[in-house]
């Protein structure tokens, strides 16, 4: 899309809010945008093209026509993106992945005898819906809980209490007989109480609750029910100390961070009521490549609580580079309270978000390796990269290289290797550059490459021997002209080499003109990146420590320092990085150093 075939249409666009819609040739929605001013938020996409992110650039090329819905305001803007995104699902856009099917549960207050049970619609209808929840199994496992812990009747229709005799759990002691009238409606609704308080995260009142009828039970000389309540009270005081208590304030806070992955972002929730850790969730975002986290969270939050049951007064975030204001008035309005958005930087809130922000990451981590462990997405993720790339066989081992360097200095390279689809760590292998002392990655490459293949033949046995079906190199066509260069030298242009360059992705391979797009959906991009991602991962680990050994050896260079007084001053402040924050008079206090000596060696770091 040019500009100047758009030129009378932007000029006739309102400087009124409302959403804006890009579409293609055919009419399908690439991407959905919210706008305070039509006229200027429509303009900004055909200004300079250094200030647009990649993705949008992409978007912007297929874009073919335009589209705009005026709102009232701003707020009503946020909430019809939102709920255009989940009709359209824009490829162009950050969106919750099949946020059409989480899973709620339902207490049907609505109904006379009440219901605990699972549901993916959520209607007004009096009824309490909790949720949403990341899965169906998660709703599981929390029911299986509830029942275990409040013996609530669960048919598969409507209690209607007037059966001829009880189910099968009554007699087992897991109903409490509702279906037959074992007990009154308003016993009943007792226990359903329960069940919601205990949802809601109110455990405390759960147990003032039972510890109640407890003793009237007791007082009235009905021992064997005030055993069994006495049971479920240590029970539900079992789960509640369980839980982490995370404040002593009593706060009602949901804690919100992510941890990002090229396309796709894992977000962490964490439910804190009444001072307390009662549940953790996690969301997976799609089209999240190019964002700024603060974007990706503005998303999430309104996409999330559009459909969420309840919002507390406060919610923590990870970031808040975005209309803070906007979304905060949208989700007033929303909950029909006030709620406070915040991003701490320091104290107990912060540690709250930074504990939420390492369970994201781990969650990730998590994500990749059961994805890996997956033998039938892993076996197609390997035939359609033998199709798209025009491999001679199955690429069953892959090995990736990278290179990581600070303009130059202490060198490295690394090679991870695949096979199946899942990690062969003990034939990783890294490399101490020795030949290039320039900034020159093409070279280095090529002399990794060299060092690797040299050795075939070399052994009758061992991972050097191994010839790869598949060698990927993390980098553009550059990088791969060098490998190629490499290999021809050495008689081994029959090895099968591709590059992947990282801000689109895109896949080169000898001999072809252009380069290979894969799908953001597909499986064999999914795999070449997780690949890449782990050879990265090698070369920054090794590249650190050369780096450190580096740093740390050049101590001993200065006059005065030997080993002894190295290792102290390692021991005391942990790093290079450590010693040079430290004043002269910390260093003169470390034992065998002097002021003379701390003064020198501050003004050599």
């Amino acid at each position: 899309m040019e500009r100047y075939q758009f030129r009378e249409r932007l000029a006739i666009l309102p400087e009124k809010p409302g959403v804006y819609l890009f579409k293609d040739s055919q009419g399908k929605t690439l991407y959905v945008g919210k706008a305070s001013s039509l006229r200027d938020r429509v303009g900004s996409y055909f200004s300079s093209q250094h200030t647009i992110i990649p993705k949008i650039r992409k978007m912007m090329e297929l874009a073919d026509d335009l589209d705009f819905i005026i709102t009232d305001s701003e707020v009503e803007a946020v909430m019809l993106e939102c709920t255009l995104i989940k009709k359209l699902r824009p490829p162009f856009n950050v969106r919750l992945k099949d946020d059409k099917s989480y899973p709620y549960i339902k207490v049907s207050l609505n109904e006379e005898w009440p219901r605990v049970f699972p549901t993916r619609r959520f209607i007004d209808d009096g009824g309490r819906y909790f949720g949403p929840y990341s899965s169906a199994k998660a709703v599981r496992n929390t029911l299986d809980l509830l029942k275990k812990l409040f013996k609530y009747c669960s048919p598969r229709g409507v209690i209607t209490g007037r059966k001829s005799r009880p189910c099968f759990d009554y007699y087992i002691g897991r109903c409490v007989g509702a279906c037959s009238s074992e007990l009154s409606k308003e016993e009943y609704r007792e226990i359903i109480n329960e069940v919601v308080l205990f949802l809601e995260g109110k455990h405390d009142d759960v147990v003032r609750m039972l510890r109640e009828k407890m003793e009237d039970a007791s007082d009235s000389l009905q021992f064997e029910k005030a055993a069994a309540i006495r049971d479920q009270l240590q029970a539900v005081q079992h789960i509640a100390q369980i839980q982490k208590v995370v404040s002593t304030s009593r706060d009602n806070q949901d804690v919100i961070a992510l941890a990002r992955d090229r396309n796709e972002a894992y977000v962490q929730v964490f439910y804190i009521r009444d001072g307390t850790l009662v549940e953790k969730e996690q969301f997976v975002l799609e089209g999240t490549q190019d964002e700024e986290p603060g974007s990706i969270i503005s998303n999430f939050l309104v996409q999330f609580y559009s459909s969420a049951t309840y919002i507390p007064s406060c919610i923590l975030l990870q970031a808040g580079d975005f209309d803070i204001e906007t979304i905060t008035t949208w989700l007033r309005n929303a909950c029909g309270k006030k709620v406070r958005l915040e991003v701490p930087r320091r104290g107990r809130k912060r540690r709250l978000v930074e504990m939420v922000e390492k369970n994201a990451v781990q969650g990730l981590e998590q994500r990749k390796a059961k994805w890996l462990a997956d033998t039938g997405k892993t076996a197609a993720a390997l035939k359609e990269l033998y199709e798209k790339l025009g491999l001679p066989r199955l690429p069953n081992r892959i090995e990736c290289y990278d290179i990581s360097n600070i303009r130059g200095t202490s060198a490295v390279g690394s090679m991870a290797v695949f096979e199946n689809g899942r990690r062969r760590t003990s034939h990783y292998r890294r490399f101490q550059i020795k030949t290039v002392d320039s900034i020159d990655d093409y070279a280095m490459m090529k002399e990794v490459i060299k060092r690797r293949f040299k050795r075939l033949g070399s052994q009758t046995t061992g991972s050097w021997d191994v010839v790869p079906d598949l060698v990927l190199i993390d980098g553009g066509r550059g990088h791969l002209n060098a490998v190629y260069k490499a290999v021809e030298e050495l008689g081994l242009d029959a090895i099968p080499l591709a590059s992947i360059a990282k801000e689109h992705e895109d896949i080169f391979v000898p001999g072809r003109k252009g380069s290979i797009i894969l799908p953001r959906d597909s499986q064999a991009l999914y795999l070449l990146q997780r690949i890449r991602d782990e050879a990265h991962r090698f070369a920054i680990t090794y590249h650190r420590k050369v780096r450190q050994r580096s740093v740390t050896s050049s101590l001993l260079d200065i006059p005065g320092i030997g080993a002894k007084r190295k290792r102290a001053l390692i021991r005391q402040f942990g790093s290079i990085k450590g010693i040079r924050g430290a004043s002269i008079e910390e260093i003169t206090a470390v034992p065998g150093m002097t002021r003379y000596l701390a003064e020198r060696l501050k003004q050599s770091l």
